[in-house]
């Protein structure tokens, strides 16, 4: 970093104005509130606080907008993919190729399910799971093959499809952060057996605590889910369960979504196409002031080279020079940022018994290493980007953004 660059981070945040946090939902959410409040009370008046009508009413309004045939909400975006993988058949010791850059939580996922992760490469564009890459991971051991879609844009799914078709495999998408992604017009989750979405606070729809949900075109993976997700119990919601089926689903902890978490979603799916819109102007504003600027290695990629899919902005990653001391310098002038994935899976301790080393990934050892991502939320001011990009720019160059 140059001698001129090295302003006292004291300095800077006596004169920086108010902060600019990672996240932040409190003026949307302040708006949607009487909607929310009037969730609530139904759900409270009915006395179902879990796997009630307003999962049910979510459930149908996700299918409407996502254009899934079934929709099966759980409590988390990790326990969709669990109960998903399971659904499919999924037996103890057989493989799923997962991509070796994005939360461990989808490697995660296929432990929990009983299964083995199989690492590969990402493209370094985009983040996805590099179709060549998963077809040299396949083994006799392969069941699944498991892409990610992270940051503004899906996997290259036609790539990836066509690899599973090849080898007789199924496919299962890890859509957690794709709400709004479409590949050809379907949504992300929907190209193969089905997907997972999360709803966690900061992803494009959000809850405020842990919610998640299923897409599935298939009505045997989505019956499948359903039971899984209630201790084997049939029923669309608790007031149509008529006891225990006799499946023989394997026993496992409660998956249910909360009804008031359902009621969040419910409320805040009707501002999510102004969300996605908000999030794409940011986005642009963001490339347009951070393009050129030195010591920026990569910014953000929404082109898809194969297929026809529409990008949309969970998050605004880029990959940067000195990545720590920048994450360190704004947020001692009041900018949050956080660093993605900086341990690649694949060596992280909970993996280590799948016996991976250092450089087997090059592309996703490389994003690991140098992504960072910026705030990127709805509430979010276009004042707030500029400050954003001009601490950017001053910590490499000396100087604001252009």
């Amino acid at each position: 970093m140059p001698e001129t660059c090295r302003t006292s981070a004291s300095r800077l945040a006596a004169a920086a104005p108010d902060p600019v946090p990672f996240f932040s939902q409190e003026s949307s959410f302040a708006e949607v509130w009487p909607t929310v409040r009037g969730h609530c009370r139904d759900v409270i008046e009915r006395g179902r606080c879990a796997h009630g009508s307003k999962v049910a009413e979510l459930e149908d309004a996700l299918r409407a907008w996502t254009g899934a045939r079934h929709v099966v909400g759980v409590n988390s975006g990790t326990d969709a993919l669990v109960l998903l993988l399971r659904a499919c058949g999924l037996a103890p010791g057989e493989e799923v190729v997962v991509p070796a850059f994005g939360s461990a939580a989808t490697a995660s996922a296929v432990l929990l399910a009983r299964g083995r992760p199989r690492f590969a490469d990402i493209e370094p564009a985009g983040y996805g799971l590099d179709p060549d890459a998963a077809a040299a991971a396949v083994t006799p051991r392969t069941r699944i093959i498991m892409p990610a879609h992270l940051s503004c844009r899906m996997a290259d799914i036609a790539g990836i499809a066509a690899v599973a078709r090849r080898h007789g495999l199924g496919l299962v998408e890890d859509s957690a952060h794709a709400v709004g992604m479409r590949w050809n017009g379907v949504h992300a989750g929907l190209l193969g057996r089905g997907g997972a979405l999360s709803f966690f606070p900061t992803t494009t729809l959000g809850a405020i605590g842990d919610a998640g949900a299923v897409l599935t075109d298939d009505a045997e993976v989505a019956a499948a889910v359903a039971e899984l997700r209630h201790q084997g119990r049939a029923g669309r919601t608790l007031e149509h369960v008529p006891g225990l089926s006799d499946l023989g689903v394997p026993i496992r902890a409660d998956s249910r979504m909360d009804d008031l978490q359902a009621a969040v979603l419910l409320a805040k799916l009707t501002r999510l196409d102004a969300d996605i819109a908000r999030r794409a102007e940011l986005a642009a504003a963001y490339t347009e002031r951070l393009s050129g600027v030195p010591g920026i290695k990569r910014l953000p990629d929404p082109a898809v080279r194969r297929g026809g899919g529409s990008p949309v902005y969970h998050a605004y990653l880029v990959e940067v020079e000195d990545r720590e001391a920048l994450v360190g310098t704004l947020a001692a002038v009041g900018v949050g940022a956080e660093t993605y994935h900086p341990t690649p899976p694949h060596l992280e301790p909970r993996f280590a018994r799948l016996g991976h080393r250092r450089g087997e990934f090059p592309n996703a050892e490389a994003a690991c290493a140098a992504a960072v991502a910026l705030p990127l939320y709805p509430d979010l001011a276009m004042s707030a980007v500029e400050r954003v990009c001009d601490a950017v720019a001053h910590f490499y160059t000396g100087r604001r953004a252009a």
